[in-house]
């Protein structure tokens, strides 16, 4: 019995040892919207992998800095992080997706029936940075509606439910598996949107790398553990939730999880694999930014993002 525990005692030891630390950076606080991620870790697909996985939280704006000087690994943000560091000169890539459909909406508690109907309203967003605001200005120009003549456009950082509800603003973006559920349950009214997935049918937030991380087959090892994170969250949202929650405490809400699981797959992932990225939406999407002069004219989609690393079949 002695020479048995001492013999299990010696694999555990080797089997840790030959673990590779591998460290994320998940953008904002500890949250439900990363709940794939924690699953992987929590039900040891990482380590499935010979991965050992710690995340370290943060504004991408912090975290993007160290993945690009090697103190991280992976980075999970919007896509536009990468694109915009990568048109900078910097070695990024994104790799995967979390969300096949980006959630960002326009939301009101008055009647939207296209874009049209935002002339001479005033919309709040959290700033002229990020996701959303791409969206937004995409969304414009596809009604031909100009910011500040058509449009106000009113800074108003992240407190849009609140703005909207009471009526600072005629309408916010946001995301329609989170603001819009907050701005329904606090209101106990019906509540409006738009979707700007056709102007600007960009994917959601998700992983990407730099450097020494896209070398060798370390990308494909993570990214099949959060692909089998993925998986498992889309088929048992209740479940995934009550594994993930100790990380995000009760901040968290199944309703968001449930709202965020069918952004999560569609018809492109069914034969590509969870988290790969449709390349018609990408380069529509590229074209978009390239009309709003944020990239160079010519440039390419697969410049910026890469499918190479996707597995097409789970276990």
């Amino acid at each position: 019995m002695k020479r048995a525990a001492f013999l299990l005692l010696g694999l555990l030891a080797t089997t840790a040892a030959a673990q590779r630390t591998v460290t994320i950076g998940l953008g904002y606080n500890p949250d439900v919207q990363f709940t794939p991620f924690y699953v992987a870790d929590k039900l040891g697909y990482f380590g499935a992998e010979g991965l050992k996985v710690t995340y370290q939280h943060g504004y991408v704006s912090q975290l993007l800095p160290l993945l690009l000087q090697g103190k991280l690994d992976f980075v999970v943000g919007d896509p536009e992080d990468a694109i915009f560091a990568r048109n900078q000169g910097a070695d990024v890539r994104y790799i995967m997706t979390m969300y096949q459909k980006n959630p960002v909406t326009v939301f009101s508690l008055s009647p939207l029936n296209s874009a049209a109907d935002l002339k001479g309203k005033a919309v709040g967003l959290p700033g002229p940075f990020g996701s959303s605001y791409h969206a937004l200005q995409a969304l414009l120009d596809s009604a031909n509606l100009t910011e500040g003549r058509d449009v106000r456009l009113a800074n108003i950082g992240f407190t849009q439910v609140d703005a909207v509800r009471a009526g600072r603003v005629d309408a916010a973006v946001g995301y329609a598996n989170n603001d819009v559920l907050q701005l329904a349950r606090t209101s106990g009214k019906r509540v409006y949107t738009l979707d700007i997935s056709g102007a600007y049918p960009m994917v959601g937030v998700g992983l990407m790398g730099s450097g020494k991380s896209l070398q060798g087959d370390l990308a494909k090892k993570v990214v099949r553990a959060a692909q089998r994170g993925l998986k498992f969250t889309v088929a048992d949202p209740a479940r995934a939730f009550k594994l993930a929650q100790p990380v995000f405490g009760a901040s968290g809400s199944l309703d968001v999880l449930r709202a965020s699981t069918p952004l999560m797959t569609g018809p492109y992932t069914q034969t590509a694999g969870l988290g790969a990225m449709n390349p018609a939406a990408w380069t529509k999407a590229v074209a978009a930014l390239v009309k709003q002069g944020k990239l160079p004219a010519g440039a390419k989609a697969s410049d910026y993002y890469t499918n190479a690393f996707i597995s097409k079949t789970l276990k």
